[in-house]
Formats: C-alpha cells, sequence, structure tokens
C-alpha cells in the first residue's frame, strides 16, 4: 500500500500561514501596532513549528529569522521597525512564499530504496523521522522542534484526519446541504402517511362498492369526509415541505456555482505589495487602501486585472505621488495615498485606480509625443486628447528607465486587457489633485445575493445589496401608491413603481390587495419598488442575457433556477431611473409624452457613460443609438432621422464640440438639436459648446438625470 503524501496538511497549513503573513507584514509597514507585530509573531512560529515536523529546514530556519527581526520590537507599543527591518521581512516573506509554492511542485521519481536506518518512535499521527548512524543530534534542537510541533499540531495531523476545507465558502456550502436534506425527513414522513390513508380510502371505496358494508350512509359519509380533512392537511404539509427543500436546495445550487469564482480581494495583497515595493525604490511614503473586495468574479478574468493593474498601480506612485518635501509644500499629506475600487454595476465591473499625487504632467505628455511624432508641433489635441495618447503605449515622462517605470507600456498593458475582455479603459486627470485610472469590463459570471420577489405571476431577483428594507402595504396604500407614483415612508417621500409595470406584465384581473414595497438605493437614489410578494433569499450567480433578447431597462442579467428555467435578474440602477421618470410623469412634468417620440443618439467613447445614459433613456421611454467616436455620430446621423444628438466633448478623433459644429454646418442636420455632456465645467467651454451649436451643457460631475431628461423633453420633437 502506497505511502502517504507527509506533506498533505502542510501545504494547506503553510499556505493559509503565507497568506496571513504577506497580509500582516504589509499592515506593519502602514500602521504600526503591537497587536500585529504579536500576530505576526504567531503566524511564524507556528509555520516554523510545522515546517520542522515535516523536515522542511529551509522553511523553518527562515521562519527563525523572520521571528528574530520581529522579536526586539514585541513589548513596544508602537513598533518602530527600521527600513532596513522592514525590507528584510519582506525579503524573508518572499523566501518563504517560494519555498511553500515549490511544494506543489511534482515530486522526482524516487531513488531506489537505500538500506533501512534506524528510526526515531515517532509519536501517533506523526512521520517517522529517520536517522543515519553516524550523525548524533542536538538534543536542544530535538526539544524545540517538539514544542514547535506542539504548536503546530494541526498542521501534522494524523493521516486518518479530514482534511481541512480550504475556504469558508466549503464551510457554507455543507451547511445548507445539510439543512436542505432535514428537510427531507416530513417528506418520508408524509409519504408513509399518504400511503397509509391510500389504503383506508381503498377499503372503504371497496365496501361501499360491493355492497359489503354495515355502517349507515351518514357514518359513510363522516369517515369519507375525516379522509378527506386528512389528506387536505397532508397535502399542505407536503407542499410547504417541497417549497422549503426547493428554497434550500437552490441556496445550495447558488453556492456551489459561486464556488467557481473568487474575490476581488484576492488580489489585493499583490497590488498592496506591489505600491509598497515601489514606493519604497523611489523613497516615497505611499498608503494602500481598498474597497470592494467581496465583489466575486471569474478566476481568469481577475488575474488578467490583476496583470494589468499591478503596472497601473506601479505608475501610481511613480508618476503620480510627489516627493514628501512638494507634498508638504503643496498642502498635502506627506504621505501620499493610492487606492483600488472594485464596484459591481450591473453586468459590468469597474475598476479603479485613484491617486492624490500631482495628475498627469501634461507638458512633458506634449514633449514626448511630439518627440514621437505621435502630434505635429502646434497641434492643440487638448489635456484629455493628452491624456488619451497615454493609452497607445510607448508614452512614458520618466526620466529614465528604472525597475519599476520608464519603458511607457505599463497604460498599454492595461489597454490591451480591456480589448481583450470587451471592455474600455479610461483616464480622468486632477492637475494638481492625482488622477483615476478605470478599467469596465463585462461579466460573464455573477455571484451576487438576491431577494427574489414575485408580481403578476412573474418571479424576479432583485440585488440583495440595494435592498435598504422592506415594508408592507395595505391594499389602500398599495392603491394610492400606484396613482399617484409616490410613497411616503420615514418622513420622506419615494417615487414608486410597481414591478408588474416595469417588466411589462399585465397585473392580476382582481380587486387591489396588499403588497410590500422594496426601498432601493442605487446611484445614490433612493426609491420604493412594488410587489406582490417576497419568497426568500437566494444565493445565484447572474449570467448575460443573449445579446438578441429583447428586454426591460431595468432588467441587468438572468440566473436559472432548479428546473433549469431563466429567472429575472433586475438592476437596481435601471430600477431607480425608471421609478424617478414615472414619478416625474405622475407630477405632470412630461407633458410631451403624449407625443411621437424621435430616437436620440448617444455619442460618448466611454462604455460606462453609454451604457447609464442608454438604461435612463430607455427608461424614460426614448429609443436610442450609439456611437463610441464623433466619426461614427456624424455617420450614423446621416444614416437616420434622430430627434436630439447626447454627445460628450473629450473623445479620440473629432472631439464634442467639432461633432456638433459639423451638425450644425450641415443641411441635413442642423435642425437636430444637441446636448454636450462633459466633466468639462468652466466658463470658457461652456462657451464654445454655444458658439458649436449645442442647446445645452450638462456637467458629468453635477450630473443630474431629472434635469438631463427636462432639457430633452424641452427639445426633442
Amino acid at each position: 500500500m502506497a505511502e502517504r503524501d507527509p506533506l498533505r496538511y502542510f501545504r494547506i497549513e503553510a499556505k493559509e500561514l503565507v497568506d496571513q503573513i504577506s497580509a500582516g507584514v504589509l499592515d506593519l509597514d502602514q500602521q504600526p501596532e503591537a497587536d500585529v507585530v504579536a500576530r505576526l509573531l504567531r503566524f511564524a512560529h507556528t509555520l516554523k513549528g510545522a515546517a520542522r515536523v515535516v523536515k522542511q529546514q529551509e522553511i523553518a530556519d527562515r521562519a527563525h529569522e523572520f521571528e528574530e527581526v520581529l522579536v526586539p520590537h514585541r513589548d513596544e507599543a508602537t513598533p518602530a521597525l527600521a527600513a532596513d527591518q522592514m525590507r528584510e521581512l519582506l525579503r524573508l516573506n518572499d523566501e518563504i512564499c517560494g519555498y511553500v509554492d515549490s511544494l506543489s511542485a511534482p515530486a522526482p521519481a524516487p531513488e531506489p530504496a537505500a538500506p533501512a536506518e534506524p528510526a526515531v518512535p515517532a509519536e501517533p499521527g506523526m512521520p517517522v523521522r529517520t536517522v543515519p548512524l553516524n550523525a548524533p543530534e542536538n538534543q536542544a534542537e530535538v526539544d524545540e522542534a517538539r514544542e514547535d510541533a506542539e504548536l503546530a499540531r494541526g498542521a501534522a495531523a494524523a493521516a486518518d484526519r479530514p482534511e481541512r476545507a480550504a475556504t469558508a465558502d466549503l464551510d457554507e456550502l455543507l451547511d445548507a446541504i445539510s439543512e436542505a436534506s432535514a428537510r427531507i425527513a416530513p417528506l418520508r414522513d408524509g409519504g408513509r402517511t399518504l400511503g397509509r390513508l391510500h389504503r383506508k380510502v381503498e377499503t372503504l371505496g371497496e365496501r361501499m362498492r360491493v355492497g359489503r358494508t354495515t355502517v349507515s350512509d351518514a357514518s359513510a359519509r363522516t369517515s369519507v369526509r375525516r379522509l378527506a380533512g386528512e389528506l387536505g392537511a397532508l397535502g399542505r404539509r407536503l407542499t410547504d415541505a417541497v417549497d422549503q427543500v426547493e428554497r434550500e436546495l437552490d441556496e445550495v445550487r447558488g453556492r456551489a456555482e459561486g464556488l467557481r469564482l473568487v474575490p476581488a480581494g484576492s488580489i489585493f495583497t499583490a497590488l498592496r505589495r506591489a505600491v509598497r515595493d515601489a514606493a519604497d525604490a523611489e523613497g516615497k511614503r505611499v498608503r494602500f487602501q481598498a474597497t470592494g473586495a467581496d465583489v466575486r468574479m471569474g478566476p481568469n478574468l481577475l488575474n488578467l486585472i490583476s496583470g494589468a493593474f499591478l503596472h497601473v498601480v506601479r505608475n501610481a506612485v511613480v508618476h503620480g505621488i510627489e516627493p514628501e518635501d512638494q507634498r508638504l509644500a503643496a498642502g498635502k499629506p506627506a504621505e501620499g495615498t493610492v487606492g483600488v475600487h472594485v464596484e459591481r454595476r450591473g453586468r459590468y465591473a469597474e475598476f479603479r485606480c485613484t491617486d492624490d499625487g500631482r495628475g498627469f504632467d501634461l507638458a512633458a505628455l506634449r514633449r514626448t509625443a511630439e518627440e514621437r511624432g505621435l502630434i505635429g508641433p502646434g497641434a492643440n489635441p487638448g489635456p484629455q486628447g493628452l491624456i488619451d495618447l497615454v493609452l497607445h503605449g510607448g508614452i512614458s515622462t520618466a526620466p529614465g528607465v528604472t525597475e519599476v517605470a520608464g519603458r511607457g507600456i505599463g497604460m498599454d498593458v492595461a489597454r490591451d486587457v480591456a480589448l481583450q475582455l470587451g471592455g474600455e479603459v479610461s483616464i480622468a486627470n486632477r492637475p494638481g489633485q492625482g488622477a483615476t485610472v478605470r478599467l469596465v469590463v463585462p461579466l460573464t459570471l455573477l455571484s451576487m445575493n438576491g431577494l427574489i420577489v414575485e408580481t403578476g405571476g412573474t418571479t424576479a431577483t432583485m440585488p440583495l445589496d440595494a435592498v435598504r428594507r422592506c415594508v408592507r402595504l395595505g391594499a389602500d396604500e398599495v392603491a394610492a401608491a400606484t396613482a399617484t407614483a409616490r410613497l411616503a415612508h420615514e418622513r420622506e417621500v419615494l417615487p414608486f413603481l410597481p414591478l408588474a409595470q416595469a417588466l411589462r406584465v399585465a397585473p392580476a384581473e382582481e380587486e387591489p390587495r396588499s403588497g410590500v414595497a422594496v426601498v432601493l438605493a442605487a446611484d445614490r437614489d433612493t426609491v420604493a419598488i412594488g410587489v406582490d410578494r417576497l419568497a426568500g433569499i437566494s444565493t445565484l450567480v447572474a449570467r448575460p442575457l443573449p445579446d438578441l433578447a429583447p428586454a426591460a431597462p431595468v432588467i441587468g442579467s438572468v440566473s436559472i433556477d432548479l428546473d433549469g428555467n431563466p429567472r429575472l435578474v433586475l438592476d437596481a440602477h435601471g430600477l431607480v431611473a425608471e421609478a424617478r421618470q414615472e414619478s416625474a410623469t405622475a407630477r405632470g412634468d412630461a407633458s410631451a409624452s403624449a407625443k411621437p417620440r424621435m430616437p436620440i443618439l448617444v455619442v460618448d467613447d466611454s462604455l460606462t457613460t453609454r451604457m447609464l445614459e442608454r438604461s435612463i433613456l430607455e427608461s424614460a421611454g426614448y429609443e436610442v443609438d450609439l456611437a463610441a467616436s464623433g466619426e461614427e455620430g456624424l455617420e450614423r446621423a446621416r444614416s437616420r432621422e434622430y430627434g436630439l444628438y447626447l454627445s460628450d466633448i473629450d473623445m479620440p478623433g473629432i472631439d464634442g464640440f467639432t461633432f456638433v459644429a459639423r451638425a450644425k454646418a450641415d443641411p441635413q442636420l442642423a435642425h437636430v438639436p444637441a446636448i454636450l455632456v462633459s466633466s468639462r465645467a468652466s466658463a470658457e467651454d461652456k462657451r464654445r459648446g454655444t458658439e458649436a451649436g449645442a442647446a445645452a451643457y450638462v456637467i458629468k460631475g453635477e450630473f443630474n438625470q431629472e434635469e438631463l431628461l427636462a432639457h430633452i423633453r424641452r427639445l426633442i420633437l
């Protein structure tokens, strides 16, 4: 019989400890605290003991060196590690990681067996340690190894002990399976009861058929009624049990599918380390911040984004964060900040890297672009045009090539990843205040918790993270909220939208009845959505809608239920936009709604902005076409009659000013009004928009969809 793998449990234990040590070292670097030192000492000591038990001496030695660096600071209220000590901790951490990773490599073919040697008797469940006859051991080392082994006994447990689950997700899945199994018992009992009642009915029926019964008709009727009552009660119990089992199995299914996905926070430690290393190389003090760790997505997608963002965060440190003296002179904290933020927006995931540095050096970008022949001398592509050149690769403002910057490929990698994933990358510059690099990608699979609701015979799921509360409404309250499109709740009047109306589902033809208002929040706005009933909470994996599947704007994706049927997953942003529009209509703000509506052309190079504007406009009842550049916008404008153009300003190729000016100069297009939507907020830009022929100017930083829709209703034919 083959020997058990002696490293089986150590691999699991060591991987967890290494992850904890890696995160702890970075915690200590940013915020030195006594409890962080104590925690790191515990992790290192446990790893050392476990490594010695399974004779991984290289790991044990480096864990011991790691302890030696920390021990002098163990009793300090605020540990003060020198820079060289932090570098030593990082070096040892990297070496330990390398050794632990190498344990997963296939073992070489076994050598021919050597002559047997005497063995030191092992404790039960411990690997046998062979000792050469000519190699006496130091008793102190043996004692220390045994002491450490006792502290790390979880890593070298008996071979018969079950392997520990790698993640908490597996524990949750097992709990859900146990819960579902427990629900099966009433079904078994019900089946036995049903069989007994069935036999009674057959016996009674047979006696009545052949006239062998001596009981009176009244007694027979009583027996039949009793049986009917028992069968009815049993049927209800079985129905309730089946419903509960289905809900539990649906939960199990969602959790099982979710195990294929990983949280975005799994890449944060690597990004945090990249920021730390770049700051150390540049002699800067930089703090790393991150949000959105719980957003789950496919590992392949996350790996690609992680590789791109390693370049992005390094660039933020090297090019963005100023040296300490310059920050202090500018009135900024001496320590810079680089943040990575992950957010789910419908079926898209948005990754943002922000910093509070100097922003892009536009003068240096211009010089580099002219030297490389990307722009001609005297050309004026504008600030955003210069920044967009960075995405084309090969442009760097670093004075020379270093280990962390200077080759001009960082943003090129981000652009290639965006193209590979069908997403989009953009840069927003704030001179003197920092910059934001935004990467938006579609999610093919998305794990989420959902609130299952029913309305008009349709079952749908709302994203649970957007639900603020649920309010039970009486029949009169439902009727009043539906008629006015508003709901008074907790000293606030919220826009109210029946979900059946949003889904274009015909409500049941019956008297008004009670219902539930689900209070949703999205885009810093709150509305109430009316449903017939709540059907529970479920973990699910949402999938994108097929490209050719028509859907209301409030539908974001679809999930699959236990029977293999699709279940709608609603988009919180679309629901909020539609509820706001319906509320405005009910107040009489949409007098033009009865007129025929011409389609609207949205021209914007940002995928996120195009999708958001389309959602808002379609929710308001407009037909929308999209163009990703000014050139494409003009081509579409000449191929179809539109009621209005909605255009960004900063785009590759011709900008929004030029797009509007050329449309106004074309006799076939001059009658169509145009609205410019831009992050530019200066009076000069607004003046240029008016001169180009724009009928309205909306600032993205002050974006209000009600204001936008008011402009459109005023202008569109």
